[in-house]
C-alpha cells in the first residue's frame, strides 16, 4: 500500500471542497477533474486518519474534524500570505533605507538632483544625506557608516571601491580685470611669481595642484582655504588667482567678482561613486547607482557648457 504523504495539492482541493461544498464545483475552480478532486480528498482522509465529508449526493458536508482541521489550514495560508506581502515589501524595498555620503559641494546640488530621480522610482526608501569632506566621506563608506558615495577624486583611493563616471578639468580663476583675463588659457607659466591661493595641507587636490609646476616656476602662495567657495571667495576679494575645479568655478562665477579661464595643465579629477570594499552591491545601491550616472554625466555635460 502506498504511503502518501501531505502535500499542497491535498491542501488546495480541500480548502477548494470546504468553500464550495462540492468536488464538482471545486474541480472547476482548481481546473482539474472530479475524479482528480475526489481522490485527493479520499489521500487527505487517510493521511489524517480521520473523515472529513459526508456525501450526500452531488454536495459533501464538512465532519466536526474536518472544520477544525480548516481553521489550521487557514491560519497556515494566512502565514503564506503574509510571507508574500514581505517579500513584496523586500522586493519593492518598503521600509528600506539608504544612506549617502557626499562632499557639501556636490550634496547641494548634484545629490539632491539623483535623489529626487531615486525616490520617484522608490517611494517607500528612506534616503539620508551625510555631508562632510572627502576624507569624511572615504570613512563613512569604509566603515560601513553610509551605503554608496558621492565624491570628486584626484587619485586612487585605498581600501574603497571608486567607480569613476565622469572627469572634470581645473580652471583658472581671476579677479576682475586681472591681466590675466586678456588670455584665452592660462598655462603654467603663466602663474609663476603671482600671488595665488592655494588649497590647505588636507585638501586632496593639493598635491596634483602642486605636481604641475614641478620644474616651473610656482606661483607665490598669499592665503591657502579648504574649500573651493572659500577659495574663490579670496580670488574675488583681488587677493591673487588661483586653480579650482569646473564645478566649483561654475557656481562661483554665478556670484560675479570672478573670471574663468581654460587651464593647460594636466590635474586629473574624476566625480565618482564610492562603494564598500569586498561587498557585493545591495539592490538598493545598484538601484541608486544606475539612477545617478545619467544625472552626473548631464550634470558635468551642463557645467563644461556654461563656462565654455
Amino acid at each position: 500500500m502506498i504511503k502518501h504523504k501531505l502535500g499542497i495539492r491535498h491542501v488546495e482541493a480541500f480548502r477548494a471542497v470546504m468553500s464550495s461544498g462540492s468536488m464538482t464545483v471545486a474541480a472547476r475552480a482548481l481546473h482539474t477533474s472530479q475524479p482528480q478532486v475526489s481522490r485527493l480528498i479520499a489521500q487527505l482522509e487517510t493521511i489524517t486518519q480521520f473523515p472529513l465529508f459526508a456525501r450526500n449526493g452531488n454536495r459533501v458536508s464538512p465532519t466536526e474534524d474536518a472544520i477544525r482541521f480548516h481553521r489550521e489550514v487557514e491560519k497556515t495560508f494566512a502565514g503564506i500570505a503574509e510571507l508574500e506581502s514581505v517579500a513584496a515589501d523586500i522586493r519593492s524595498f518598503s521600509g528600506a533605507q539608504l544612506r549617502v555620503a557626499s562632499t557639501a559641494r556636490l550634496a547641494g546640488d548634484l545629490v539632491v538632483k539623483i535623489v529626487t530621480q531615486f525616490l520617484a522610482v522608490h517611494p517607500e526608501v528612506l534616503v539620508s544625506i551625510h555631508s562632510g569632506n572627502a576624507s569624511d566621506v572615504n570613512d563613512w563608506i569604509r566603515t560601513g557608516v553610509c551605503d554608496v558615495g558621492l565624491v570628486l577624486l584626484a587619485g586612487a583611493t585605498p581600501g574603497i571601491n571608486a567607480e569613476h563616471i565622469s572627469t572634470l578639468r581645473y580652471v583658472a580663476v581671476l579677479p576682475k580685470g586681472h591681466f590675466l583675463a586678456d588670455l584665452k588659457e592660462v598655462t603654467p607659466e603663466h602663474l609663476g611669481g603671482i600671488p595665488f591661493i592655494s588649497p590647505t595641507a588636507e585638501s586632496l587636490f593639493r598635491s596634483p595642484i602642486e605636481e604641475v609646476f614641478v620644474d616651473k616656476k610656482p606661483p607665490r602662495i598669499v592665503a591657502k582655504a579648504s574649500l573651493g567657495s572659500s577659495v574663490c571667495a579670496l580670488v574675488r576679494a583681488g587677493l591673487g588667482v588661483s586653480l579650482v575645479n569646473e564645478l566649483a568655478a561654475r557656481d562661483e562665477y554665478k556670484s560675479g567678482g570672478i573670471e574663468i579661464r581654460p587651464f593647460s595643465g594636466d590635474i586629473p579629477i574624476t566625480v565618482s561613486l564610492l562603494y564598500r570594499p569586498f561587498l557585493a552591491q545591495p539592490r538598493l545601491v545598484e538601484s541608486f547607482s544606475k539612477i545617478a550616472k545619467p544625472v552626473i554625466e548631464s550634470e558635468i555635460a551642463s557645467i563644461k557648457r556654461a563656462i565654455g
